[in-house]
């Protein structure tokens, strides 16, 4: 689990602060947006503070997870909900980045949402164990 939160974490934050070099103008010129760069710096380094947090406390590593990718969700609703408004950047790269970061975010969420070795549904009807490790 603790591996899994960590590439969810890392692949979230290097997109966040990708997005923010963009709009900051450091990675493309034509794209600057202060206040998305703004957005995206701060989202890209909770998710980098709930990396180090699974380095300094494994055990935790789900909760971090789920928090840091919670306040990422958030925040990027918050940017679509800009963008559809006409206050933040509206471009297809823009769209696109939304897109595919609510979709990474999703899977994120929803596959540390479920309980640690908890069978998927259906599962356990096909004759699957009840948990992970079970003899029965």
């Amino acid at each position: 689990m603790v591996r899994l939160v960590r590439s969810f974490l890392a692949l979230e934050a290097g997109a966040f602060l990708a997005a923010a070099l963009v709009h900051s103008g450091v990675l493309l010129h034509g794209h600057e947006h202060v206040k998305a760069a703004t957005a995206e710096a701060v989202i890209g380094l909770v998710l980098c503070a709930a990396l180090v947090a699974t380095a300094l406390a494994p055990g935790a590593s789900r909760a971090a997870g789920l928090w840091a990718q919670g306040f990422a969700l958030v925040g990027t609703l918050v940017g679509l909900f800009t963008i559809v408004i006409g206050v933040g950047p509206r471009t297809a790269p823009d769209l696109v980045f939304h897109a595919a970061i609510l979709a990474l975010l999703g899977a994120g969420l929803a596959r540390l949402w479920r309980r640690p070795g908890a069978v998927p549904r259906g599962a356990a009807a096909r004759g699957a164990p009840a948990f992970r490790g079970s003899t029965m």
